[in-house]
């Protein structure tokens, strides 16, 4: 019988065995407790963005230029998530503009080659997210934590709201969480948020949360519901929004 628990102590395991690369033993954790277990995606993040921001303490101590220290702490995020979210936005984009039918939309995401739509989102992204860490590494640091916090939030809400598009894949195997659950990430989230960068982290969570619900109506209307790249895309936006409120905060 599943535990039924809004908060189990494997919970966080769980979340950083999904969403990270960690060398982190599952321990025979029960997996139906993936989507109950969302609820420490934004604490998944706080470690993510912790060795980032790390990488930027330490590059600035060391005097590298800005735009390096950057370079290496975008590096070692992306390594430790797997690239997880950043192969979601890529697969996200080739489908919505790359088919004419649902059916096709979603075989395409599925395709492992990435196209045209894929390598633009996935370069601008990048483009972004190196620029605006850039700025975090002169403004503080805390940026950077505070914006993987908090883009972990919203992809547990898009979980909740939208059925998944497909029968099978990430999405559907890890389940949908309950409102409770979203809102449990939405307060820790929300918590953090604030306790790091103030009315700043608040207006982050906001923006976060509304760039993707613009990319939940989107995935709605394009295929029907979401999938595992959606949920991967909508971290990613959500990550460039929070990080654009709080580093023009900062500076």
């Amino acid at each position: 019988m599943t535990d039924q628990r809004l908060v189990h102590p494997a919970d966080l395991r769980i979340a950083m065995v999904l969403l990270t690369r960690l060398p982190l033993p599952a321990r025979g954790d029960d997996p139906a407790r993936g989507a109950q277990a969302a609820w420490a995606w934004p604490l998944a993040g706080l470690v993510l963005g912790g060795f980032g921001a790390l990488v930027l303490w330490v590059g600035g101590w060391l005097g590298l230029p800005p735009g390096i220290s950057a370079a290496l702490a975008l590096a070692i995020m992306i390594l430790a998530s797997g690239a997880l979210h950043e192969d979601g936005l890529a697969d996200t984009a080739d489908g919505f503009w790359g088919g004419w039918t649902v059916e096709r939309r979603l075989e395409i995401m599925r395709d492992s080659r990435i196209g045209t739509y894929g390598v633009l989102a996935l370069g601008l992204g990048l483009l972004a997210r190196w620029s605006l860490i850039g700025v975090a590494a002169v403004a503080g640091p805390v940026a950077l934590i505070t914006a993987a916090v908090i883009s972990r939030a919203p992809m547990v809400a898009l979980m909740a709201m939208l059925r998944p598009a497909r029968k099978d894949g990430l999405s559907q195997s890890v389940g949908r969480p309950a409102a409770r659950t979203a809102a449990l990430a939405a307060a820790i989230a929300g918590v953090i948020a604030i306790a790091l960068a103030g009315w700043a982290g608040a207006m982050a969570l906001i923006m976060a949360y509304a760039v993707t619900a613009g990319l939940g109506l989107l995935a709605r209307a394009r295929i029907g519901g979401q999938t595992g790249d959606v949920l991967g895309a909508s971290q990613q936006l959500a990550e460039i929004a929070a990080l654009t409120v709080i580093v023009t905060a900062l500076i």
